[in-house]
């Protein structure tokens, strides 16, 4: 499976932004997904995860915020960000695995290369 995100950028604080993530190769839609990111210095973060039944959940310091969704005939996932806060800033990765139909992923066996935001107050 490989993985390609897009839709980073820098963007004022109160600003949205809308990350895609295009899978290729052997995709499935009973693959568990998820975002994560990295800030500088500091260490990855689940920021939030969709199971195979379309179930979400969300980090705390995002929930409200953000909406994680997917469409499987596009092979895409989809993370909204809205209401950003220059704490948003980091490298995004999206992020795939094998789970039981309508579990969340444990872990990940596919990366893509992570896109930046960045978020000015």
């Amino acid at each position: 499976v490989q993985l390609v995100e897009s839709g980073g950028g820098s963007v004022q604080a109160g600003g949205s932004l809308r990350l895609s993530c295009a899978a290729s190769g052997s995709t499935s839609s009973r693959y568990c997904m998820g975002w994560l990111r990295q800030a500088p210095g500091k260490e990855r973060e689940g920021v939030a995860r969709i199971a195979s039944d379309g179930s979400t959940t969300y980090a705390n310091s995002v929930k409200g915020r953000f909406t994680i969704s997917k469409d499987n005939a596009k092979n895409t996932l989809y993370l909204q960000m809205d209401s950003l806060k220059p704490e948003d800033t980091a490298m995004y990765y999206c992020a795939a695995g094998a789970a039981a139909f309508g579990f969340y992923c444990d872990g990940y066996s596919y990366w893509g290369q992570g896109t930046q935001v960045a978020v000015s107050s």
